[in-house]
């Protein structure tokens, strides 16, 4: 056995999109230990470990389950990295108001840019899309199935915690 038995395309894509989360989290914690000194509270924080353990599941099922010679679809694969300018679009638009929890500062502005104009919560379609999207680039359907289910039932409530603060802010800002 040698390590390109073990090491494919989809193990470095897996181990690229947990060094992209890694980052993302660095940059996540900075943005809410700022927020918290300036008055933010979080909401749902019991909540954060399993949105966190649902992340790493998923990556780790793209570097576990996936065969290391599965074919890789090139247009997903494209398909996915387009996903990533979305991504940081998002995260753009929200600047030092971005955070993977649930912080909200009251008298903060509610971000009305970039994709919001769009959609409420244009972090979480991403994030279904290309769990759904990355398995699928190597031929993983019934992955991108099962995490794409398990996803969404976890953001749908994340997303109840989130507009339930959101709407707390709004009638405060009124």
């Amino acid at each position: 056995m040698t390590v390109l038995d073990i090491i494919g395309a989809p193990q470095i894509a897996a181990l690229i999109v947990l060094a992209q989360r890694g980052l993302e989290e660095l940059y996540s914690a900075r943005n809410t230990r700022a927020l918290l000194t300036q008055g933010a509270s979080e909401v749902g924080r019991e909540f954060y470990p399993v949105v966190a353990a649902t992340h790493l599941a998923w990556i780790a099922s793209l570097f576990f389950l996936i065969p290391s010679g599965a074919p890789v679809v090139w247009p997903l694969i494209a398909y996915y990295l387009a996903l990533q300018v979305a991504r940081y679009w998002v995260i753009a638009s929200l600047g030092r108001f971005w955070t993977h929890r649930i912080i909200t500062l009251p008298g903060a502005p509610i971000s009305c840019n970039g994709p919001y104009r769009y959609l409420s919560h244009p972090n979480y379609a991403v994030t279904i899309i290309e769990t759904f999207v990355l398995p699928l680039a190597f031929g993983a359907v019934a992955l991108a199935v099962i995490m794409t289910a398990l996803w969404w039932t976890v953001l749908a409530s994340k997303i109840r915690l989130e507009d339930g603060a959101l709407a707390l802010r709004r009638s405060v800002d009124a």
